[in-house]
């Protein structure tokens, strides 16, 4: 598999040495020998490098989720300016937008429409629309795979920076896919190249991909952790841990007031496919119950192309719920930075997912969400490039 990055560096970059190049980059930008975009770059004679940008958790990824960057830097080596599109602004500036006349994008997304790089890359996309700047993105390939979508479409009275466009929760394409997606029918119209991946399939998933894997956040330290993360992204709307601070976020999950067994034994009576709830006990060192033993379940899967994370997150919510009425809450606001609305209802997308939770009946919602899933589906059919 040859990513966009692979590609561009082939013949392509050649196009590009008449004007100043940024570049919307982070940690994971690598090419197949694991070197960075950055160094790459600055090996091809007539490259004119302008500025970087980088999205949230820093362009070197050592920010932890919700924390603005401090402020800009000045590479010190090239001396070119570093903007953070996570910090005073989420929409590059026209003093930033002036360093460059064409931005390479090349982050490497986990396919779920609850993560922010998406939506710098659109809010870019926009910019250089205004400004008569020309997008380049570096396509990489979906780790979850770009065949099976999930969940519910975003309504977008609950529009956040975790979710700017109706999209589903699992969406099943690239960020060059999503790119076309936005661009055409959202009505961006900026001046958009994609560079395709070469080898990909839509079966394959971050295991297929003969490629180390780089963690684009800190919290999705190995590619399984993308994989769950469409469900159990929704516990950072509540006072259970979705396993930061662990070895295992976004697959441990739980909280001092569970037992385990008993929380593994009503996981598993649910015969989920694909899925089995082993009981744990886990002690975070940050953020939620940190340094509290809390008591959960580590959620093991086969059957990885025929998983439907976003059913099973569902379940086990409402199993919580069912088991530990009195000790579950809902976090109350903000979340990135939306100040009026429940986080869960920013992160779900709609209040629907809350409201099923809270009252037991969530095969209405999934049910609901299946027929969303219809319209979605039939609306990224033109802009899927990979077979």
């Amino acid at each position: 598999m040859r990513t966009g990055l692979d590609e561009f560096l082939k013949e392509k970059w050649k196009t590009y040495r008449s004007g100043r190049v940024g570049v919307l980059c982070n940690q994971a930008s690598v090419d197949k020998h694991l070197l960075h975009v950055r160094d790459l770059l600055v090996e091809k004679k007539g490259i004119q490098l302008g500025a970087f940008l980088g999205p949230q958790h820093g362009i070197r990824g050592e920010k932890q989720d919700n924390m603005k960057e401090s402020s800009d830097f000045m590479d010190p080596v090239l001396k070119v300016p570093v903007f953070s599109l996570y910090s005073h602004t989420r929409v590059p500036t026209a003093e930033m937008m002036e360093t460059f006349d064409i931005l390479l994008i090349d982050l490497q997304d986990i396919g779920t429409r609850i993560y922010t790089f998406m939506y710098t890359m659109e809010n870019c996309m926009r910019e250089a629309k205004k400004l008569s700047k020309k997008v380049v993105v570096l396509d990489r390939p979906n780790p979850i795979g770009g065949i099976n979508t999930e969940g519910n479409v975003l309504d977008m009275n609950y529009r956040s920076f975790v979710g700017q466009l109706p999209l589903c929760t699992r969406h099943g394409m690239t960020m060059g896919e999503l790119a076309l997606l936005f661009n055409e029918a959202f009505g961006i119209d900026c001046d958009l190249e994609i560079i395709p991946l070469k080898g990909w399939k839509r079966r394959h998933l971050a295991c297929d991909w003969d490629r180390d894997w780089i963690p684009p956040s800190p919290n999705v330290p190995i590619w399984e952790s993308a994989l769950t993360f469409p469900g159990t992204v929704h516990f950072e709307g509540t006072n259970i841990s979705e396993g930061r601070g662990t070895t295992k976020p976004f697959e441990w999950i739980g909280a001092p007031f569970v037992d385990a067994d008993k929380l593994a034994d009503e996981m598993n009576s649910k015969k989920l496919k694909g899925f089995y709830f082993r009981p744990i006990y886990f002690q975070p060192t940050y953020q939620k119950h940190q340094d509290k033993v809390c008591g959960g379940v580590q959620i093991h899967m086969s059957h990885l192309n025929k998983l439907n994370a976003f059913e099973m997150g569902v379940h086990l919510l409402a199993a919580f719920w069912k088991l530990y009425p009195e000790q579950c809450e809902w976090k109350k606001p903000p979340y990135e930075y939306v100040e009026d609305k429940l986080p869960i209802d920013v992160i779900a997308g709609t209040d629907s997912l809350r409201l099923a939770v809270e009252s037991g009946k969530i095969n209405g919602f999934l049910e609901r969400s299946e027929e969303e899933l219809e319209d979605f589906r039939k609306l990224r059919k033109s802009y899927l490039l990979y077979s």
